[in-house]
């Protein structure tokens, strides 16, 4: 009777491993895929500040830091927009501040303006 509760303890704890083991590798696969992800996103972030270099004057990077600041999904959609239109020749180089200014206004203009009305 001791030998059959033994080997169903023994099974169970057998069991309990293999399922924390499971998990531990499901996590360890997950931790590791964000951090890939993560790096990538820093590589394509690198290599929009490098292209920003090259495209921006340094009145209108300090701008876009500037911006940064305070709104860095603008700032990332308007770096990949220069980028685009650097590499398709449609803009010319470099750019200046007055044409950053005038960029980052029709970008604003799409955004849809939220009123909030008492009623």
């Amino acid at each position: 009777m001791v030998d059959a509760s033994d080997t169903e303890l023994e099974r169970l704890r057998a069991a309990r491993s293999s399922e924390i083991q499971q998990q531990l590798e499901t996590q360890a696969d997950a931790q590791a895929e964000s951090e890939i992800e993560a790096q990538t996103q820093n590589s394509k972030m690198d290599a929009l500040d490098a292209a920003m270099r090259n495209i921006l004057t340094p009145d209108a990077r300090s701008r876009l830091a500037t911006l940064s600041l305070v709104d860095s999904e603008t700032t990332t959609q308007v770096k990949t927009y220069l980028a685009q239109l650097a590499n398709t020749g449609r803009i010319s180089i470099p750019v200046e501040d007055d044409q950053l200014k005038r960029i980052l206004v029709g970008l604003k203009s799409e955004q849809r303006e939220t009123t909030i009305r008492r009623m």
